[in-house]
């Protein structure tokens, strides 16, 4: 047997059976809001629930479906979703996305874009210094003048850009 079929990594059915569990409850969620804004036909067309109603419903029923024979079927499944270093990877990558997408709210797009580029770009990508930091402000600086100044769309700004006057 390979590394790959011995237990070198996450086994498939864990995160088939917790995607499953999240889909079906997903469908149960829309199914329910589905009835309680109606989905039956008014004298103008379908309320607005119908259509919603529907997806939601193949969406639990089919996420049951998997949920089911993922449980039924758990003592024989060996396959590997992911090897442990492959599941590594994912985090370096999940991780700062995370921190990024917290700090948001709390400290506008702008710094927190800076951050993470300037972060990937020296830690995954291995630019020097120089190349980093150019693009790490140059970035947020561009949407900045895109958006703020060009389209006048705003976009989310922290205490940072509070200071400086914007």
């Amino acid at each position: 047997m390979s590394d790959r079929e011995q237990g070198a990594g996450l086994n498939r059915r864990i995160p088939e059976a917790g995607v499953a569990a999240l889909l079906l409850a997903a469908g149960i969620i829309v199914v329910t809001d589905s009835l309680r804004v109606g989905i039956e036909w008014a004298d103008d067309g379908p309320k607005a629930g119908y259509f919603p109603f529907f997806i939601g419903l193949l969406l639990a029923l089919s996420s049951a479906w998997t949920l089911l024979r993922t449980l039924l079927g758990w003592s024989r499944e060996t396959a590997l979703f992911a090897q442990w270093s492959e599941l590594r990877d994912v985090g370096a990558m999940l991780l700062p996305t995370t921190v990024f997408i917290v700090a948001v709210p709390f400290l506008g797009l702008y710094f927190p874009g800076a951050l993470l580029i300037g972060y990937f770009m020296k830690r995954h990508g291995n630019f020097g210094w120089l190349a980093t930091v150019l693009t790490a402000l140059g970035v947020p600086l561009t949407f900045f003048l895109i958006f703020e100044r060009w389209f006048l769309v705003p976009l989310a700004k922290g205490p940072i850009e509070a200071w400086l006057g914007f």
